[in-house]
């Protein structure tokens, strides 16, 4: 380089030395030493140039030379590497592959040209392709390997795309990691939800022996897993269990609610348990917050129960019986007192139900307004829209009074009425998704949820009061009990006590259904306040078409797994969800079936309607494609068509009775 240099010089000074003898020779007139210059200044530049190619060939050379050496070097690298290696084409057909490779599969003859799924069964080129997957990690041989992907495009003479997966063994890393997780600690929350009943129905001589058994049972079932059990209350209990003996007992379904509930000596109830789990947290403080509030998901979905906090996921486990009822009046009697301040303490209340009302959701709204009348607060009902099963009761209220038609207030309106300091009443819901308003949660703070439905993974949980009790017949029956306690001497007018009383009929199935002791005492409160049973009934009274609809699509219904009616009734008008919900209830009358679902059409989505008499939970099936409800009454939506929507219905039927047979196989 340094030569090079010196004679680049040196030309460069025989050009300037030439150039400046021919502009000499053209002062002095001397035409000979003038050409002598010219030649040789062409000389120089020639020589100059023909040395720069020269160099340039040189480099040339040199470059291919190591691009011969690299490439040399690269595949004896490829071949010579310890890991497994195969090129495959954008259709998944393999091109070419190393020992390593074959190594880890017995495919019994060569690979190149066979699809890679026909080599290994999980992998999935669409997956790749499509979802640009950076790697894939798969057991082979009880080996884990992580295959990276490599895409190289215009590969050799006929420009092909290749995808180049190199696997890398992560066994060791995959058994530390496995290890980890099932390593680590969950916790459990379990409480006995009806000690109280269970010693006020127990003779004195046998309290001991019942619930000493039930100690042992639940101290037995957790030891079998290793776990860590502590009793810490005479209904409670907290548990520590790793991960993977969790596992184990997600498994086995929880079985231990069903041996504690078959416990008998001498109690007249079946004890029955909530139980929480949490399986992450920062903390262990974290960790048993977190199961504590599972399990008041548990109880607030009826109890009986497991819920399994995964995260974001919840799992759930049992469920499937009525809740039972409890008889201790105090904490309705504290919930009234509590609200009845609140409703002091705003500047306006907002009281909403749910989406397409039903009689509960309507008459209870009505309750509350009562309620806000009785501390002299200006009170609104968010009602969009009057659908076919409320008509005949909002006319009734309009015709009762005039007034009511400030009461009534739509979405939009509310939004603007609302401030800070108001107070949203949420009945017969408990689901952000499902109510007439949901934009009032993010105006007000203050919040009260009063309902009586199975609680969802979706649930409202910011409410300052929650009063959410599943053995209650209906939130008509809450708010009845409500308004009792808050005023020493009630009134209320007669048209309000007849929508809570028809509120309460629609739920109890005209009081055959989920009705307790204090379900009548609640009617007979209304029966005082001069609610008419006649009229109620005629409340209920459907128009010539809807009998018709109820008619066609009753005798039209399939039967599916010998007890269960389906149902469609495939048109879309204003009655659609009322025919649903009436065919559904006419479908239980039929000898031998335990379920029945309705489809129908409704403002572009397929809506489904669910009925049992308690041995079939459609809670629990509708729960599967999206819906939820109670044990008896339940409902969904699907964006889908009508026969899809059938078709999804079955399998979480299939599910259902798939889930109940591994349950009595594992027993």
């Amino acid at each position: 380089m340094k030569e090079n240099k010196i004679i680049e010089g040196v030309d460069l000074f025989l050009v300037i030395a030439l150039a400046a003898i021919l502009i000499i020779s053209s002062f002095i007139n001397y035409p000979p030493l003038a050409a002598l210059s010219i030649v040789i200044l062409i000389l120089l530049v020639w020589r100059s140039v023909n040395r720069r190619k020269r160099q340039e060939l040189k480099y040339f050379r040199e470059i291919e030379v190591l691009n011969e050496n690299f490439d040399d070097v690269t595949r004896a690298a490829v071949f010579s590497m310890p890991f497994p290696l195969v090129m495959i084409s954008p259709g998944g057909k393999i091109k070419w592959y190393n020992s390593q490779f074959s190594d880890c599969f017995e495919f019994g003859e060569p690979m190149i040209n066979h699809q890679i799924d026909e080599v290994v069964d999980e992998f999935l080129m669409s997956k790749i392709v499509d979802d640009e997957t950076q790697f894939i990690e798969m057991m082979i041989h009880e080996r884990c390997y992580r295959f990276y992907l490599n895409f190289f495009k215009d590969i050799g003479e006929k420009k092909e795309e290749i995808y180049l997966l190199y696997g890398v063994d992560i066994s060791k890393e995959n058994d530390i990691r496995r290890r980890f997780v099932n390593e680590a600690y969950n916790a459990m929350h379990l409480q006995i939800d009806n000690y109280d009943e269970i010693f006020d129905a127990t003779d004195e001589d046998m309290r001991p022996m019942v619930f000493a058994e039930i100690d042992r049972v639940i101290s037995e079932y957790f030891h079998r897993y290793e776990a860590y059990i502590k009793k810490f209350d005479q209904d409670s209990y907290v548990i520590t269990v790793t991960h993977g003996e969790l596992v184990k007992i997600m498994a086995d379904k929880f079985t231990v609610l069903d041996e504690v509930r078959d416990i008998a000596l001498g109690n007249t109830l079946p004890p029955t348990l909530s139980i929480g789990v949490n399986t992450q947290g920062l903390n262990p403080l974290d960790l048993y917050r977190g199961a504590l509030a599972a399990m008041d998901i548990a109880i607030g979905r009826g109890g009986d129960q497991v819920v399994v906090k995964d995260g974001e996921l919840l799992h759930y486990f049992g469920g499937k019986n009525n809740a039972l009822e409890k008889r201790n009046k105090v904490k309705a009697r504290v919930i009234s007192h509590a609200l009845a301040q609140m409703i002091r303490q705003a500047d306006q209340v907002f009281i909403m139900g749910h989406k397409n009302p039903d009689m509960d959701s309507f008459g209870s709204a009505l309750g509350i307004y009562e309620a806000c009348k009785m501390e002299n607060r200006k009170g609104f009902i968010v009602l969009n829209e009057v659908v076919p099963s409320i008509r005949n009761i909002y006319e009734k209220v309009m015709d009762y009074d005039k007034d009511y038609e400030k009461v009534f207030i739509d979405s939009d309106e509310a939004v603007l009425k609302a401030t800070p300091k108001s107070l949203v009443v949420i009945v017969d819901n408990h689901r952000r998704a499902s109510l007439e308003c949901a934009d009032l949660l993010d105006i007000t703070e203050h919040v009260v949820l009063i309902d009586h439905h199975r609680r969802g993974a979706d649930y409202i949980d910011s409410a300052t009061i929650t009063y959410l009790e599943t053995y209650v017949s209906s939130a008509s029956e809450m708010v009845t009990e409500l308004l009792f306690y808050m005023a020493d001497d009630l009134k209320i007018p007669q048209v309000v006590a007849e929508a809570l009383l028809a509120g309460i009929t629609v739920d109890t199935k005209n009081f055959y259904y989920q009705t307790g002791v204090r379900t009548f005492e609640a009617a007979s409160i209304l029966k005082r306040q001069g609610a008419d049973s006649i009229v109620v009934k005629n409340l209920f009274k459907d128009d010539e078409s809807t009998v018709r609809s109820k008619s066609e699509v009753v005798s039209n219904a399939k039967i599916y797994r010998d007890n269960i009616a389906i149902g469609v009734f495939d048109e879309e008008n204003e009655d659609s969800i009322l025919v649903a919900s009436v065919s559904a209830d006419e479908l239980m009358s039929i000898l031998g079936i335990d379920a029945s679902f309705v489809l129908t059409r409704s403002r572009g989505r397929i809506h489904i309607s669910g009925r049992s008499l308690g041995k079939i939970s459609v809670q629990l099936i509708l729960e599967k494609i999206g819906g939820g409800g109670h044990l008896t009454s339940a409902g969904a939506q699907l964006d889908s068509t009508m026969e899809e929507a059938v078709e999804t219905l079955k399998g979480a039927i299939d599910d259902f009775f798939k889930e109940d047979e591994n349950e009595s196989n594992t027993d």
